[in-house]
């Protein structure tokens, strides 16, 4: 092999686990947008993962199914979404103390289950339980390098993607996504016109819980099968950034994620040639803090121009 075959190999393998990386992060983001649309700053979306991917692995054992595992994912973090759905509307609580409390329960909750459930503290697989089926594209599958970047991703990669043009044509060209706009930036003047403000919310909470629900699985179900106590580990939160760097606009919001989900996986790769992993594993974490606060010093400069 030359050397640009080898080049090309590794941008190919680069570019393909970025993708991989980025589906978690991209799913939850997703779900803040939607949040964040309606007017409730979701910083929760770290144990909604958790909770999704716990449970995905909890279904799928028990009904020897990917579909029901993903199911049950779907289900049980809308469930545990719903605390913060009416906690910070019928219940007027505050959505970032709600949010913290979340990802402190789903950490002790996931940990608990996992003994009740399980028997086992720590890490939990079974080489019995199948992983979520990949897309095969038989047109990219004839080109090597693009079957290498693009055709071993599983459903719910090529779905996350999807849902970016679908959540943005949903937000910005139909009148559910204005009424959704309009609960978020005006509450008082959509409720004047007839806008069920809380009905809204819990709604977006709600549909933002499912898509966590789809982003835990895809991390316990996607390139792995098993579950491991905060296995999440930190992607909520970059999610969180994500939707800050973005803007709440679901192609901004994925942008993001691409450059996190860059940085994770150049560091994965670097840690192979040789790099101490306990600074590969900060790549993503540091990328997140410089892009927060470059962005937050052009927000400042361009509210002094």
């Amino acid at each position: 092999m030359t050397g640009m075959d080898w080049l090309s190999l590794f941008n190919a393998v680069l570019f393909a686990q970025t993708i991989q990386a980025v589906t978690p992060i991209l799913l939850a983001a997703l779900a803040g947008v939607l949040c964040d649309r309606a007017g409730v700053f979701n910083i929760a979306l770290e144990g909604q993962m958790l909770i999704g991917a716990f449970a995905a692995i909890v279904g799928t054992w028990y009904t020897g199914s990917v579909a029901g595992g993903v199911a049950v994912a779907l289900i049980g973090t809308m469930a545990f979404s719903a605390i913060l759905a009416f906690g910070s509307t019928w219940f007027r609580g505050d959505p970032i103390v709600i949010g913290i409390g979340l990802n402190l329960l789903a950490s002790g909750l996931t940990a608990f289950l996992l003994r009740i459930l399980f028997g086992v503290s720590g890490t939990f697989t079974d080489p019995t339980m199948q992983d979520l089926p990949r897309v095969v594209l038989p047109r990219i599958a004839a080109v090597p390098w693009f079957n290498r970047v693009f055709g071993s991703h599983s459903v719910l990669t090529w779905a996350a993607w999807i849902l970016v043009a679908v959540i943005a044509v949903f937000l910005f060209r139909t009148i559910w996504g204005l009424r959704l706009r309009g609960v978020g930036e005006r509450p008082d003047a959509a409720e004047t016109l007839g806008a069920d403000v809380a009905r809204t919310r819990i709604a977006a909470v709600l549909a933002g819980g499912a898509l966590c629900g789809l982003a835990g699985a895809q991390l316990s179900l996607g390139s792995v099968t098993l579950f491991a106590e905060d296995m999440s580990a930190g992607r909520g939160w970059i999610a969180v950034v994500a939707v800050m760097l973005g803007r709440g606009h679901p192609v901004g919001v994925a942008l993001a994620c691409l450059l996190f989900g860059f940085a994770d996986a150049a560091g994965l790769r670097l840690q192979g040639r040789g790099l101490p992993n306990q600074l590969t594993d900060m790549a993503p974490y540091v990328i997140t803090l410089v892009a927060l606060v470059v962005a937050r010093g052009r927000r400042r400069r361009g509210a002094m121009a």
